[in-house]
């Protein structure tokens, strides 16, 4: 009894103990856990002795820093480069990559040996383990990616005791599942099989690398250390066109590995008069233990070690992975040296695209939508990418723009038309003429002056209020000379909207006003037969003057937001500051090279204005100013932004469920771009000069 209560009172205290090293602080417990969780006995020893190191260096030394698990911070920071972009500095940094180095190297050898995976063959994920979400998810297994990795661990551990090696086939790893699980191992073994071969595909700059070896008639040999089985990788490397390998080695077959040498004393053995050259990712595995072993070895750059330090992690798990996975892939892989404003729609636009299109589809499709119609300018990529995801649905392009629709609301909501054409320009420098211009109202210019106003003036705090009355005073004038404008658009809508009883904008936000303009256009003085519901990206933030804006629709359901608003993702709303020209960087995202949208006019009715152009649309003319600036970069970021739906799309479009991203992940890469005080996103804009005002 004795015994027994001394053995509780230990049992307690060792509880104690570990509480308050291990448990008492988030950091620790994290840190600790990742050396010592699956471990072997001396790394054990080792993991408790650095239990110790960070409980004295946080209490002692003062190093609060590691009480943080270093995964979960506010925001990531990286020092993204600023000169060129990721695939230019990847290719010139790195030696391996430029084709006189490899062309010469390997016309010095009679055969010449692959690496299979992250060299001949990529996975659209940054870890391999990443596909075990995916086969959890068919299993019906909660937390299945640490199951399948532990029970791996386990089958190795086992290998040893019986015969010395680690090397395990996938036959005896799941083998070691059923035991442990329950789950049948060979339909296991089918699905994992299933999905490698599905998800897998050929690293484009190798598979030219490897076309080049086969035409000089060179033999071809892969050495892998890998579970899978000769027989199946075969299958996938010819069904990924790697064709004419003369043979495949291995470690699971011959019970060794590349990693300790033995499978490259294999090798040498068997082509012991041939000279060889291996090519693989691995330094340790592929160049190292090569050299070692007497075989010619030839680094090529793993992948997302070279992009580790870039790339944005702070994400769901599955849906990081595959961004991750598809971005690094494609920019790091050696083949391709693309421009600053390519990567910056590929890398930082490319996922927000393709989720916001997916959204849009959802929504579209729960609520019974006739017709979409994407707004211009920021509707252009959108409706690309989503005519691309989603072909045959019913889609519009429309005219349509804050300058256009202030005007047609003006007798409905005053206060916006004056805070938007002269509030928001007072003290920026705008004269009193260019204020009048921009408001189309020229044929008033002289009432303005005889009222006492030096056109050439500026529009300072001084003299807007006085403006403002002037302009009151005379409102129905302002209307009567927008009537011509207000015939256009009916004619134009009506056309746009016949049969449709419901339809959706898409707009980028901010705060909703030309999908909430529309709606209320259509549904209540154009009196059409068709309900008009708005999805923007994001909504206003607590840095603008009026953060509450588009609350109200937002909570009717109006208005829906992707990105974030009060109601979600209420961290973003809290970091989008558009006075560090937030909402530029995002309006760039999704920027158009075509002119900006002025207004609509009936027939061959309108003012005359050498600055803008005018475009005749049924009975209907439009009126177009300025084109952006940097023509060739907008259509390098719309490049950028297809490519990546493209490549995501094209590798998960048979698991729906991976197109669901959320609008927390999809801004993700843009927290990234954002951080160390914008730099990255500076340089991005001296590219660009963008029209922020109407």
């Amino acid at each position: 009894m004795i015994k027994e209560k001394s053995k509780e009172a230990l049992i307690t205290m060792r509880q104690k103990v570990y509480n308050v090293l291990v448990n008492r602080h988030l950091g620790i417990s994290f840190r600790y856990h990742k050396i010592h969780d699956g471990a072997g006995t001396l790394v054990k020893y080792v993991s408790w002795i650095y239990l110790l190191w960070l409980n004295f260096a946080y209490y002692f030394l003062f190093c609060h820093f590691l009480g943080d698990r270093p995964d979960v911070a506010a925001y990531e920071e990286k020092m993204l480069p600023v000169k060129r972009s990721e695939s230019q500095e990847n290719i010139e940094i790195t030696s391996a990559l430029r084709e006189d180095n490899f062309q010469r190297k390997i016309y010095q050898y009679d055969i010449i040996s692959f690496d299979i995976f992250d060299t001949l063959i990529f996975r659209p994920v940054s870890d391999p383990t990443d596909l075990f979400f995916f086969l959890g998810s068919e299993l019906g297994i909660l937390d299945f990616k640490h199951i399948r990795t532990e029970q791996e661990r386990k089958a190795r551990k086992e290998q040893y005791k019986k015969n010395g090696s680690y090397e395990v086939t996938l036959s005896d790893i799941w083998k070691q599942i059923e035991q442990e699980i329950g789950l049948d191992a060979v339909s296991g073994m089918k699905l994992e099989q299933d999905l490698e071969m599905q998800l897998c595909y050929a690293n484009p700059y190798m598979k030219e690398k490897f076309e080049n070896v086969l035409r000089s008639g060179k033999k071809i040999i892969v050495t892998s250390d890998m579970y899978l089985s000769k027989e199946f990788l075969e299958k996938m490397l010819v069904k990924n066109g790697y064709c004419g390998i003369s043979e495949i080695f291995i470690s699971c077959e011959y019970g060794c590995n590349k990693g300790s040498g033995a499978l490259f004393d294999l090798i040498k053995e068997k082509y012991h008069s041939s000279s060889i050259l291996h090519i693989g990712d691995n330094e340790q595995s592929d160049i190292r233990m090569a050299d070692k072993r007497g075989i010619a070895s030839f680094y090529y750059p793993n992948i997302n070690r070279m992009a580790l330090s870039y790339r944005a992690y702070d994400l769901s798990p599955i849906i990081g992975g595959a961004y991750r996975g598809i971005v690094d892939n494609h920019i790091y892989c050696g083949i391709y040296r693309d421009s600053m404003e390519y990567e910056y729609g590929f890398i930082y636009g490319g996922l927000f695209v393709t989720g916001y299109c997916q959204f849009i589809n959802q929504y579209c499709r729960e609520h019974q939508i006739d017709k979409i119609l994407f707004l211009s300018r920021d509707g252009d990529i959108l409706k690309q990418a989503y005519d691309w995801m989603y072909p045959g649905e019913n889609t519009e392009y429309v005219y349509w723009s804050r300058a256009a629709a202030v005007k047609l609301m003006a007798g409905h909501n005053k206060y916006d038309y004056f805070l938007r054409y002269i509030y928001h320009k007072t003290n920026k420098g705008f004269t009193i003429r260019e204020v009048i211009t921009s408001m189309e109202l020229k044929p008033m210019l002289p009432k303005v002056i005889k009222e006492g106003f030096d056109p050439d003036n500026l529009l300072t705090d001084k003299n807007a209020d006085k403006l403002k009355k002037f302009l009151l005073g005379n409102f129905k004038e302002i209307i009567s000379l927008y009537q011509i404008q207000m015939k256009g658009a009916v004619s134009y809508f009506k056309e746009k909207l016949a049969d449709c009883k419901k339809a959706a904008a898409i707009d980028i936000g901010w705060a909703g006003s030309g999908a909430v303009s529309l709606s209320y256009l259509t549904e209540k003085v154009w009196k059409f037969p068709c309900t008009v519901t708005g999805i923007i990206a994001g909504t206003n933030t607590v840095y603008n003057a009026e953060p509450d804006a588009s609350e109200s629709f937002l909570q009717n359901g109006k208005l829906v937001a992707y990105l974030y608003s009060q109601s979600h993702n209420r961290d973003l709303l809290k970091r989008h500051d558009l006075n560090k020209n937030y909402n530029v960087f995002w309006e760039l995202l999704l920027s158009s090279p075509t002119p900006q949208f002025r207004g609509f006019y009936k027939g061959d009715v309108f003012p005359e204005d050498k600055s803008s152009r005018y475009v005749k649309a049924i009975d209907v003319t439009l009126k177009f100013g300025k084109y952006d600036e940097n023509q060739e970069g907008i259509m390098e970021i719309q490049r950028g932004i297809m490519e990546f739906v493209r490549e995501y799309y094209g590798h998960f479009k048979d698991l729906p469920y991976m197109l669901r991203i959320s609008g927390r992940d999809a801004y993700a890469p843009m927290l990234v771009a954002s951080g160390h005080k914008e730099k990255y996103l500076r340089e991005i804009e001296k590219r660009f000069s963008l029209e922020i005002h109407i």
